[in-house]
């Protein structure tokens, strides 16, 4: 009974005393090939499959999140009667004003994204990242099915995102205030003419560097 005692309390002292990288298996980052693809939608309203993008942001960097390259387009929705107030007060989205500047069709945005995947990121495994990931895939989803693509012809199955990787270290503010003041990370501008995905995006590369800078 005693040995057994002092082989627990051993093995208490060991776990207690260990650091965790001791303990977690090394991951090669600096090695590893595989992209990651950054990305912020902006639409008009919240509902995917109803309400419709109106510009996304996509930043590609490597895992340790650093950019490689990104893209910017505006979006012109088959419906823009259906913005909603408070999708307006957060992108402060025109249709006129989208027109005059440049905004793409669903089938020309398709085509664009396709192109930029196929050119940065060629054969390599893509994984997505967001910060709401779930909105943001929802209308991607629904972006690529409009013309019978599948956002699956560029990205890996599984879907990352940030909330959760700063909720595994203690920070359960889903909106990462603290955790930004903390470590000083840049915000986006939050002037509606002004907020858009690739500031969006932007923003999330930088919290998620600032996650990976952490582990060296």
């Amino acid at each position: 009974m005693k040995k057994i005692l002092l082989y627990s309390m051993t093995l208490l002292l060991f776990f207690s005393c260990a650091k965790k990288q001791d303990l977690m298996p090394v991951f090669d980052l600096e090695n590893d090939e595989r992209l990651l693809a950054h990305i912020d939608v902006e639409t008009t309203g919240l509902v995917p499959g109803y309400h419709e993008m109106i510009d996304i942001g996509l930043v590609i960097t490597d895992v340790q999140g650093n950019k490689i390259d990104s893209l910017f387009i505006l979006i012109q929705p088959e419906h823009p009667e259906r913005l909603q107030q408070g999708a307006y007060d957060c992108n402060a989205f025109n249709a006129e004003l989208w027109q005059k500047r440049g905004a793409l069709n669903i089938d020309e945005a398709v085509n664009k994204i396709l192109s930029f995947h196929k050119r940065v990121c060629g054969d390599k495994q893509v994984l997505m990242i967001a910060y709401n990931s779930h909105f943001d895939s929802a209308f991607l989803d629904h972006l690529f099915r409009y013309t019978d693509h599948s956002w699956r012809e560029m990205y890996y199955y599984f879907i990352l995102d940030i909330p959760s990787m700063l909720w595994g270290m203690g920070y359960t503010d889903p909106h990462a205030d603290e955790f930004m003041e903390f470590y000083q990370i840049e915000d986006e501008p939050h002037i509606a003419e002004f907020h858009t995905g690739i500031t969006g995006a932007m923003v999330n590369v930088r919290i998620y560097k600032a996650l990976m800078d952490l582990h060296k």
